[in-house]
């Protein structure tokens, strides 16, 4: 672990209220040493013993494997003209692959192999009660991460991520939101599995493709997780994720801990693209100043100078304005 990550206290893990209040709120990353420590599925430590005990849950279904070629040592990217990818997917049997995996993580010089984001619900389902986190919601449910050493390319999340050790090491690397100019991200719709990645983020020093990069290269905020270990990430926040031992297994929570209604802020920038991106730059800043005024409200309520009875849709959105808000949106998008 790192000093340069912040620390949560054990009273701000009693509850999702607290989590939510002395933790999430502040927007930052924050370590929270030993949090997973006590699960039930810890109590045999050793990877091969909590696969073990998740395949006692296994549902059967298909999933995917990354699949590395040895010289890529672990490390999930794009191939050299960014227009395919350095790995193969293959798809099989959730069971049979993690047999896979363990049958090949001591091979010097072979594939690696790596399964992610298996929702518990459809591949382990009632695994749940062995990894209790009294501080997230009891509505959500975890997802596994389970391969060799790897090095997954930094990245980004649309949700809130608490992200637990379960056998292994993980090293994560952080940049803020406010770096995305910085890093020299890649497309948004050819992305290696959801996500654009950072692309300057694993570029030797001096690099002349990524310039600005430089300025920030050594401004990461590192920490490296054991078992038991977790980490909580903000959505929108910048993260390269190592896998350090020859078989590791993640277990990650992800939710919206700020969401009014089911919409989501990319959707919203997504259209501000198509709507604004492309008019003229003075015409941009008007539409940044609406924007400053109504949604990122710098100098507060738009209409702070009124009653709240008189300030008709602005008012607050769990009063009926986010359904009056939505209604109007549909009807516009409808023409």
């Amino acid at each position: 672990m790192t000093d340069a990550v912040a620390i949560a206290g054990a009273e701000a893990l009693s509850d999702p209220t607290a989590f939510r209040e002395r933790v999430m709120g502040a927007g930052k990353p924050v370590m929270l040493p030993g949090a997973a420590s006590a699960w039930p599925l810890l109590a045999q430590p050793g990877a091969r013993d909590i696969i073990a005990a998740l395949r006692e849950f296994d549902a059967g279904r298909e999933a995917g494997l990354f699949v590395g070629a040895p010289e890529t040592g672990g490390r999930y990217y794009y191939d050299a003209t960014l227009s395919g990818f350095n790995f193969a997917q293959e798809s099989m049997v959730c069971g049979a692959g993690l047999q896979r995996i363990l049958d090949s993580a001591n091979a010097s010089g072979g594939e690696t192999l790596y399964m992610g984001s298996l929702p518990s619900e459809r591949y382990f389902p009632g695994v749940e009660a062995l990894t209790p986190l009294p501080f997230v919601p009891a509505t959500i449910r975890p997802r596994f991460w389970i391969g060799h050493a790897s090095s997954i390319a930094c990245h980004y999340d649309m949700m809130d991520n608490v992200a637990c050790v379960a056998a292994g090491r993980r090293r994560f690397t952080l940049y803020p939101p406010q770096a995305i100019g910085d890093l020299y991200v890649g497309p948004v719709d050819h992305t290696m599995a959801g996500q654009p990645v950072a692309l300057a983020v694993d570029s030797a020093p001096g690099d002349p493709r990524f310039p600005r990069f430089e300025a920030i290269r050594d401004q990461a905020l590192v920490a490296e997780l054991g078992p038991g270990d977790a980490i909580y990430i903000p959505k929108l926040w910048w993260h390269k994720v190592e896998a350090l031992d020859d078989v590791n297994v993640l277990v990650n929570f992800w939710w919206d801990g700020f969401a009014s209604g089911p919409d989501q802020p990319y959707a919203a920038m997504l259209l501000a693209m198509i709507a604004i991106a492309e008019r003229p730059e003075a015409e941009r800043a008007a539409w940044r100043a609406w924007f400053d005024h109504y949604v990122f409200r710098p100098d507060g309520h738009p209409l702070e100078f009124l009653p709240d009875e008189r300030r008709g849709i602005l008012g607050k959105l769990g009063e009926g304005n986010y359904q009056r808000i939505r209604t109007m949106v549909m009807r516009m998008l409808r023409g």
